[in-house]
C-alpha cells in the first residue's frame, strides 16, 4: 500500500504545512535532535522493549522534569506547566 492509502485505511490525515512554512514540524525536529545526542547514539539496546523503557524514562523523568529548555526562560516543561497553571488559576 501506498503512504496515502495507509492513512486513508486508518482514519488519518497527513500532518503537511504549507508550502515554504519549515516551522510546523519545528518543536518535534528539536526534540528527536535532543533525544538522539543526549540518549539514543550513546547507548546499544538489546531488544525493542529496552530502548522503549530509555526512552519513555527519558522523556518523563529527565526532558520533562529536570532539562532546562532554552525557549521556556530556562526551565523545565513540568515546571512551567506549573507556573503556568498558578498564574492562570490566578487571573
Amino acid at each position: 500500500l501506498s503512504y496515502r492509502e495507509l492513512l486513508e485505511q486508518f482514519g488519518m490525515r497527513a500532518s503537511m504545512s504549507r508550502k515554504g512554512n519549515c516551522y510546523d514540524n519545528a518543536p518535534m525536529e528539536s526534540f528527536w535532535g535532543s533525544l538522539k545526542n543526549e540518549l539514543i547514539h550513546h547507548q546499544r539496546y538489546a531488544t525493542r522493549a529496552d530502548a522503549q523503557a530509555a526512552i519513555q524514562e527519558y522523556i518523563e523523568s529527565f526532558y520533562n522534569r529536570q532539562r532546562r529548555h532554552s525557549r521556556l526562560g530556562n526551565i523545565s516543561p513540568a515546571l512551567f506547566a506549573e507556573n503556568f497553571n498558578r498564574h492562570s488559576q490566578a487571573a
